[in-house]
Order: structure tokens, then sequence, then C-alpha cells
């Protein structure tokens, strides 16, 4: 009688360790997967060590410009670099940009689950704001117009300044509404993730390029503040 009840104790206890484990085996499963070919980093804004974006070439390849210039510190590096990270895009369409100012990352949604994240740089205290809008332009290499009031504050701007490696719009510019502000990229890489802006947001080149490459005119562009 002993040995009957050992043996069906343990036929007991194997069937839970197989419900368990083929419970756990459902849960993996439920795990959304990465977009192919994508590296992964888990939550909003938060980022595990592993795989993440290189810069690519350093040169644009369209228009064979150098697109890893040297910034004005010598940085040559992406301080931040991009990544595919886990992200409930429930209520966005895929193609959508959030761009989270009090974060400092601009996130381009792929799906329901995941959205590439880019360091970015942010207006300064007094320049920042919040709204949606859509991409109306999309500019290679953009020539820079400063605004009037820009040049009141700092009278050394040039009226205008033909595009290349050495235009703080650097290599593309996404221009939002009909807003003033934009999207670009920038010639001092070394200045993504803070807040430094007249309220545009700062990409380094390649990351602008990536991004500039996903959106299209009529893109939706929502800025938030959000921690």
């Amino acid at each position: 009688m002993e040995f009957r009840f050992i043996a069906a104790t343990a036929i007991v206890l194997s069937a839970a360790l197989a419900m368990g484990g083929a419970s756990a085996q459902s849960q993996k499963k439920k795990q959304p997967e990465p977009p192919a070919q994508s590296p992964s980093s888990w939550g909003w804004g938060q980022s595990l060590p592993g795989f993440s974006f290189g810069g690519g070439g350093q040169v644009d390849p369209i228009t064979r410009e150098p697109i890893g210039a040297r910034g004005r510190s010598g940085f040559v590096h992406n301080p931040i670099p991009r990544q595919t990270v886990l992200f409930d895009g429930s209520k966005y369409a895929p193609g959508t940009v959030i761009v989270n100012t009090a974060e400092r990352r601009l996130y381009y949604v792929v799906d329901n689950h995941w959205a590439i994240k880019y360091g970015i740089g942010v207006g300064r205290d007094g320049f920042r704001w919040g709204g949606t809008h859509t991409v109306t332009q999309k500019r290679e290499w953009p020539d820079w117009v400063p605004p009037e009031e820009m040049r009141r504050r700092e009278p050394g701007l040039p009226a205008h300044m033909k595009g290349g490696p050495d235009n703080p719009l650097g290599a593309r510019a996404i221009y939002l509404g009909s807003t003033l502000y934009r999207i670009h990229g920038s010639n001092e890489p070394e200045t993504i993730g803070q807040a430094v802006s007249s309220g545009c947001f700062r990409m380094t080149n390649e990351d602008v390029i990536d991004l500039y490459n996903k959106v299209r005119v009529g893109t939706v562009v929502h800025v938030i503040q959000q921690r």
C-alpha cells in the first residue's frame, strides 16, 4: 500500500511539473517577437545592455557628403545609440513619431509592441513645447535661414548658410506643420541628449537619415513631456 501511495504521489508531482512547464512555455509564446533582424531592449525609456545600432558608414549614400563629421568638440560617436524597444503602440498608428522632450528621446512606432528609440537634443528652458503636427516637408542637406528673433538673440548668426557638413541642420531636416520647428541632424553630435536648442529636435546625422527614410509627408508627430 505504501509503495502504491508513493508511486501515485510521484505521478501527481510529475503531472504538475509538466503542466507548470507547459504553462511557462505558453506564457513565453505570448511574449511579442521583435521585428525581424532588430535588436531589443525593454520598457519605455529603459534599455538593457545588448545590441544597439552602429553608426553605419561615414558617407551619405545619396549625396556622398560625410555624415559622421566630427563635432565642434571633436566628438565623433553617437552618444545615445538607437535601439528597438518594447512599446505600447496600441493607440498609435504604425509610422507615428513620438517626441518625448522630458526623456529626450524620439520613438518611431513600428507596430503595437515595438518602436525604434533615438536620442535627441531638445529645446532649452523656455523653448520646450508640446503638441501634434504632421510632417509637411523633407529636405536633404538643407540650407539654414535663422529666424529674425533668433538673430536678435544671437547677433553673430549668418542670414543664410548653405547646406553641408558644417551646417547646424545637418544631413536631413523634417519640417513640422507650419511651425519653424524641425527634426534635423546636427554638426554638434555631442549635444544629443541635452536641452540646448531653440525648440527644434536634434539628432545625429546617421539617426536623422535613418528616420528620414522611414517617415513621409503627412506622418503624424506627437510632442509630449512624459517621464
